[in-house]
C-alpha cells in the first residue's frame, strides 16, 4: 500500500514569498484570500490529502514551522 502524506500550512507564519507554490509539483497550494497577523496574504494547501510528501514546499520555505508535511497512518 502506498504511503498517504497530508501538508499543512501556518498562516500566521507565511510571508507570501510563493516559493512554496512554485516549488509544488502537484499545484495544491495557492495564495489565499485571508491577510494574517504580520500582514501578508498567506499560502494555503487547496487539497492538502493530494500531497505526495516530496518535501519541495517545505525545503523552499523560509519560514521555520510554516510548512509541515506528514504522513498519515494506515
Amino acid at each position: 500500500m502506498a504511503k498517504k502524506f497530508r501538508i499543512r500550512i501556518s498562516g500566521d507564519e507565511c510571508k507570501g514569498c510563493l516559493r512554496c507554490v512554485a516549488a509544488c509539483p502537484k499545484s495544491l497550494i495557492s495564495v489565499g484570500d485571508k491577510i494574517n497577523r504580520q500582514g501578508y496574504l498567506a499560502v494555503e494547501a487547496k487539497e492538502p490529502e493530494k500531497c505526495i510528501g516530496c518535501g519541495s514546499c517545505f525545503n523552499t520555505c523560509p519560514e521555520p514551522g510554516a510548512i509541515t508535511i506528514f504522513e498519515i497512518e494506515p
